[in-house]
């Protein structure tokens, strides 16, 4: 470190700052950093080695004498500040004296409360006709503050706060930022953490790839994400602030609330969580701005010239500066100021004086000259880190302390020193009661706070989806699909590439579609769609690629419809997400198509699917090379056998295992119109296959079906004495085919054959019948489907699929008579298909036999025919299950 060297010649270091205080002077700041990084550069190339470090002091990035000055009237901020601070607690308070399991957060905003104030009064922009709108991902637990500056602003009732995390009788307010319960109000989910810095990252890159493509965006639209420092230790939170840099999102801004807290106590006790993130983000390529020091400290710091406060700001660690606000005045007197020379510094001062030294993010001064220079700021994203006291203004009740963050009771002693410290015209008894404060409308403040919104295009959170019913194409636009492939054979892989050539090509919507792909398109078939669409790249193409002479080289261009994300399922996800909620947060319709490996699907990312969900996303996911023994080669981390039981967990998550290509036509083309035309906020889960087979043409009449989830795909002789009935889906169904020759052959068994496209939809079909029979006992019950199509049929169901056997389970309560399912239980491994489905015993052979021990169990057959069949067919009985461990 620089202060370890021994100084041998003072006189020339003094000349060299002296040379240095004339270029600042002179000519500024920018020169002068040119110069330095040039005399670095220089002595690199000379063979000195200069360590490169990314941390500066340990105070505010702008000096105070290159601050912009906060414009406005700063006492009608301090008070609407306050009384939001107020009905804040009072909302959380009080819905926990009614009930005191509902939990809340209270000092989160406390501490963030500045932050988010100098935002709405000077920055944001709502969306109007002369700006698009800003993007804020607001910090899940600090939303108690957002509902109380909206009940201010009179777009929440007194009845709404009163009813604070009591949703189910409707009018409540959710817990936490959550588009789905309050769709009218919150942009973004970002409670369960990292994800809101994740996604606000790829939310500014798809802002400038709207632009690109020519879905332009009116005024200087920017990307403000909230988080705390606590949050920064979920790998989501910095997985992609690399990209952020290498992509020079200067219309990206973060704001970390550095109150040195997490939920359970210090973010770094023993470190420096803003010196540690300093670093991290500027060696990614970001300008970082620290707000550390509020403006009381100015100056002390001008008055230290020898540099002893700086020095015993950097040397004290996040543990004591968080006990040092959880103490008093005296005590920062006595164990902060802690040598003679720094106790002279505040010799004038009283302990109160002391005490009422900010923090940066505490001093709205200080963060409005942070944040100007934030969106001025060109070429980078940028990252201000603002210091702030958790539970700031509540005193022994949560102020600083290690509890804050569990926070939700206050007694009336704690609400009458709220009130005092923010002097709320409250009287004791109202003030007890948690009583929640709004002066009248014609009040010189509230008039204020109107004002500076309109002069900003209007008030936020606030989500104003676009009412744009596209026209999509018809069924008959994917009719090569619709026909048999005779001789020829695909995967539905292949049929998907070629129903999303089709649909990029629609006139209507084929500029809205939105390819998304990890570094995996060659392996989906989709390089052709290289030099067709291109691969969309804010530079362009800056080199020749090495298959240029070829047909379809590998093409990057700033018009490129494609988004290839490299090896990074999360940040695709991010980027579907971004531009499947376009329509509700650009006023855009786009029509996101993100292919996958399947087992890299729901599993790798399911946190994000789950808020996909909350966002009302439209789109389609595709599950590429799906299925536990059709990704035959991979072996166990590779194949998917569980995939769509993730996709059930989320309740607007319409998921389908489609076998044939029709079957996937129909799909496509139905939500298509389910969420484009219709504009229903659902979206689409689909598996396909890597498995080339012939597919044959589209029954007559079986659309609906399909949709439902369940139709007939072939009947069995209808006078068979002996039957069952044989379903399946995926991949599998093809077995399930096979299986039926088998019984007709060699037992004289006819089979009806059904293909399950989604047992997900059956189920929850099924449920929905079941619920209104319970609740409608003197109405005509319904049917669910499954028992519908089945009803009255000869025979025991087998169910098989190349997912777990809870797959199809899950529809047994529906399936009239006895029903028997397969599946693809444990780990997977590698081998042929043909061994895999062996072992998972979900082959056509075991099919049969799963098929002739049901009709023995029913009384219909002999038991020696299913022993006759395990030997004709080879089945080892004695082998170990294969979910056994």
């Amino acid at each position: 470190m620089a202060e370890q060297i021994h100084d041998h010649d003072p006189r020339e270091t003094q000349e060299w700052l002296e040379a240095l205080d004339g270029v600042l002077e002179n000519e500024g700041a920018e020169r002068a950093h040119f110069l330095v990084e040039k005399l670095i550069d220089h002595a690199r190339q000379d063979g000195v080695n200069i360590p490169y470090t990314a941390t500066t002091a340990y105070i505010n990035t702008i000096p105070q004498h290159l601050e912009a000055k906060s414009p406005g009237n700063h006492a009608y901020e301090e008070r609407v500040r306050s009384y939001t601070r107020w009905n804040a607690a009072a909302m959380v308070v009080k819905a926990n004296r009614t009930n005191g399991d509902l939990g809340g957060h209270i000092t989160s905003f406390a501490s963030a409360a500045t932050l988010y104030d100098v935002g709405w009064n000077h920055f944001w922009h709502a969306p109007n006709a002369e700006h698009g709108g800003d993007l804020v991902y607001f910090q899940g637990h600090s939303a108690p503050g957002m509902y109380s500056r909206a009940f201010l602003e009179g777009r929440i009732s007194e009845d709404q706060l009163n009813k604070f995390r009591q949703e189910v009788d409707g009018g409540g307010l959710s817990s936490y930022p959550h588009p789905w319960l309050m769709p009218d109000f919150w942009q973004f989910p970002t409670v369960s953490m990292g994800l809101g810095p994740l996604m606000a990252i790829y939310q500014a890159r798809f802002m400038k790839y709207l632009d690109d493509r020519g879905f332009k965006q009116k005024g200087d639209r920017k990307v403000w994400a909230f988080m705390g420092d606590g949050e920064m230790d979920e790998p989501e939170s910095l997985g992609a602030i690399s990209l952020a840099g290498r992509e020079k999102l200067d219309n990206l801004v973060f704001v970390i609330n550095c109150n040195l807290q997490r939920l359970d106590g210090p973010v770094r006790g023993n470190g420096k969580i803003i010196q540690e993130l300093e670093g991290d983000f500027r060696g990614s390529g970001w300008n970082v701005i620290k707000v550390v020091w509020g403006s009381g400290w100015d100056a002390l710091l001008a008055k230290d010239k020898k540099g002893l406060l700086q020095q015993r700001m950097m040397e004290v660690v996040d543990g004591e500066y968080q006990t040092y606000k959880s103490k008093d005045g005296a005590y920062v007197r006595e164990y902060f100021f802690n040598t003679p020379e720094l106790k002279e510094l505040v010799s004038s001062m009283s302990d109160d004086d002391i005490w009422r030294l900010t923090r940066g993010g505490n001093d709205p001064h200080k963060v409005y000259a942070a944040y100007k220079a934030a969106v001025e700021h060109k070429g980078q994203p940028t990252l201000l880190l603002v210091k702030t006291v958790k539970g700031y203004g509540m005193g022994s009740a949560g102020e600083s302390q290690n509890v804050a963050h569990q926070t939700k009771k206050l007694t009336d002693d704690d609400m009458l020193h709220l009130r005092d410290r923010f002097k709320i015209p409250l009287s004791d008894e109202q003030a007890k009661a948690c009583t929640f404060y709004a002066p009248p409308a014609d009040a010189p403040e509230m008039q204020y706070m109107h004002e500076r919104r309109q002069a900003l295009g209007g008030y936020l959170p606030s989500r104003t989806p676009v009412d744009e019913p596209l026209q999509v194409p018809a069924l008959d636009a994917f009719k090569a699909l619709l026909d048999s492939t005779g001789e020829r054979e695909m995967s539905t892989t292949m049929a998907f590439v070629r129903m999303m050539g089709t649909l990029v090509k629609d006139k209507n919507i084929g500029r809205r579609v939105v390819p998304i792909v990890p570094d995996e398109s060659r392996t989906f078939g989709m390089e052709g769609m290289f030099r067709q669409l291109g691969i969309w790249s804010h530079v362009g193409q800056l080199y020749a690629p090495q298959d240029a002479d070829q047909l379809m080289f590998y093409k990057e261009s700033t018009d490129g419809q494609i988004l290839q994300e490299g090896i990074n399922e999360a940040g695709a996800m991010a980027d579907w997400i971004a531009a499947a909620t376009s329509y509700a947060n650009h006023g855009v319709t786009m029509i996101p198509i993100y292919i996958y490996y399947s087992m890299f699907g729901f599993q790798r990312i399911g946190d994000l699917a789950w808020a996909a969900g909350d966002l009302r996303a439209r789109g389609f996911l595709v599950g590429g090379t799906s299925g536990r023994t059709t990704l035959n080669g991979e072996g166990l981390q590779h194949q998917d056998g569980h995939g769509h039981l993730f996709a059930d967990f989320v309740p607007n998550c319409v998921s389908y295992d489609p076998t044939f290509a029709y079957e996937l036509a129909v799909i496509v083309q139905h939500g298509l119109k389910r969420m484009y035309q219709d504009q229903e906020n659902v979206y689409y889960y689909l598996t396909v296959m890597n498995e080339n087979y012939t597919h044959p043409a589209m029954p007559a009449g079986v659309e609906d079906d399909i949709i439902k989830g369940l139709y007939l795909f072939r009947e069995g002789t209808r006078d068979a004495k002996l039957k069952v009935q044989l379903m399946g889906c995926g991949t599998i169904f093809r077995e399930v085919i096979a299986a039926a020759e088998l019984l007709e052959n060699d037992f004289g068994v006819a089979a009806d054959i059904w293909s399950a496209t989604s047992l997900n939809e059956l189920k929850r079909d099924g449920m929905a019948a079941s619920r209104y029979n319970l609740l409608h006992p003197t109405a005509e019950a319904r049917v669910p489907h499954v028992t519908q199509k089945l009803e009255g049929r000869q025979g025991p169901v087998i169910a098989a699929t190349d997912y777990k056997r809870i797959f199809a389970d899950q529809i047994r309560e529906y399936v009239p008579g006895r029903m028997v399912t397969l599946g693809t239980d444990g780990f997977g491994r590698s081998d042929s298909r043909q061994q895999l489905r062996k072992f998972f015993e979900v082959d056509r052979y075991h099919v049969a036999v799963a098929a002739l021990k049901a009709l023995a169990d029913e009384g219909s057959i002999e038991r020696a025919k299913v022993a006759e069949a395990i030997a004709k067919y080879g089945i080892d009985t004695e082998r170990r299950a294969p979910w056994t461990v």
